[in-house]
C-alpha cells in the first residue's frame, strides 16, 4: 500500500476501551460525502486525544456488479484521508447480529469506542435495521459520543456512491470526479501479459484484469501511475471485440504515450480522465489501427486543450 496504514480485525485490535472515535460505513465510492466523515472523526479524535479509526468491511456487497474500489484501493484512500487505523469486520460473520449487539460486541467492546461517527443514511444489524436514530440512543445509553454527518449535495442533487456508478455506467468520469473532489476513477494492479495483438499492430498496451465494477466499455483519455512517475495514454475497457470476437472478461488495456519499457508484474494505476468514445467492433485490423490513431489524436488534443503538455 501507499501509504502508513495499520488494519486490524476483531481477533488483532488492542483492547483499549473508550481510546478511538470511529467512522462508520463500507466507505466503497470514497466520495466527497465519505471524506467528510473522514475529516469529522479526525477533528473529534485530535480535540478528545483519541485515535480516530475507520470501520469497513469485507465481503459487503450491495449490488451485483462488483464495488467501485477493491479492497486494496479502498485502504490506501482511506489512508490519504489522513486515518492511520482501520478496523476490517467480515460481512458474513456480523450480518445476522442485532443492531443492538453489533454496536455492543463490535463497536464498544472491541473496537473501545470512545465515539462514533456516521452518515444520516447508515444502516447496520441483521437486515440494515439499525439506523442513526437507534445509533443515537445506544450510543446515550452506553455514553458513547455519535455524530452524525448530514449529506452533501452537488448541483442539488446527494452525493452518493449509487451516484457514482450511474455516471461510471455512463461513462461520465468527469463528473465522477466531481464527485470525489477531483480524484478520476482508476483501475490498478498488476501488469499482466495479454497475446500482444497491440505490440504487433504498433501500439503497445499494458494490461489489467477488471476485477471490481466496469465502467461503460470504451476509450477514454487516461493518466497513469508507475511507482513515482506520471505518464499519459489513451485506455480501452472492454471485451476486445474485434480481436476476440467478445472475450469472456472485461479487460483494461492503456497504449501509454511515447512508453515502450517492459513492465509486466509491475503495479500501475491507471485514471480515466475522459470519456471519447463506446466500445465498437471493426471490420478488421487495418479499420482497428486506423480507429486507435484516432483516438490517441482525440486523447492528446484532450490534454493539450487542458493545458496539459505532452
Amino acid at each position: 500500500m501507499s501509504y502508513d496504514l495499520h488494519i486490524h480485525y476483531p481477533d488483532t485490535l488492542p483492547f483499549r476501551p473508550e481510546s478511538r472515535v470511529l467512522a462508520l460505513g463500507l466507505f466503497d465510492g470514497m466520495h466527497l460525502g465519505h471524506m467528510e466523515i473522514m475529516a469529522k472523526t479526525i477533528k473529534l479524535a485530535k480535540a478528545a486525544g483519541l485515535t480516530p479509526m475507520v470501520q469497513t468491511f469485507t465481503g459487503l456487497n450491495k449490488t451485483s456488479d462488483g464495488l467501485l474500489y477493491t479492497f486494496r484501493e479502498r485502504c490506501d484512500l482511506i489512508a490519504s484521508c489522513g486515518i492511520k487505523d482501520v478496523f476490517v469486520l467480515s460481512f458474513d460473520d456480523v450480518r445476522d447480529m442485532a443492531p443492538e449487539l453489533f454496536f455492543d460486541d463490535m463497536l464498544r467492546i472491541r473496537a473501545g469506542a470512545a465515539a462514533v461517527v456516521a452518515g444520516d443514511d447508515y444502516t447496520f444489524g441483521k437486515g440494515g435495521a439499525g439506523n442513526p436514530e437507534m445509533l443515537k440512543r445506544l450510543g446515550k445509553e452506553s455514553d458513547i459520543g455519535v455524530r452524525i454527518v448530514p449529506e452533501l449535495d452537488l448541483d442539488g442533487r446527494r452525493i452518493s456512491t449509487t451516484r457514482m456508478r450511474e455516471c461510471l455506467a455512463e461513462g461520465n468520469v468527469s463528473e465522477v470526479a466531481r464527485l470525489c473532489g477531483g480524484r478520476p476513477y482508476y483501475y490498478s494492479g498488476r501488469v499482466i501479459k495479454g497475446k500482444q495483438e497491440g505490440r504487433k499492430m504498433g501500439f503497445p498496451t499494458a494490461n489489467l484484469p477488471v476485477d471490481k465494477f466496469c465502467v461503460k466499455r470504451g476509450v477514454y483519455a487516461s493518466r497513469i501511475t508507475i511507482g513515482p512517475n506520471t505518464f499519459y495514454g489513451v485506455t480501452n475497457i472492454g471485451r476486445r471485440p474485434t480481436i476476440e470476437n467478445d472475450a469472456p472478461t472485461d479487460i483494461v488495456e492503456t497504449n501509454i504515450f511515447d512508453f515502450d519499457e517492459d513492465i509486466y508484474g509491475v503495479m500501475i494505476k491507471v485514471e480515466l480522465i475522459e470519456f471519447i468514445r463506446p466500445e465498437k467492433s471493426f471490420s478488421g485490423r487495418d479499420e482497428l489501427i486506423q480507429n486507435v490513431e484516432q483516438n490517441k489524436t482525440e486523447a492528446l488534443k484532450f490534454f493539450r486543450d487542458s493545458g496539459i503538455d505532452i
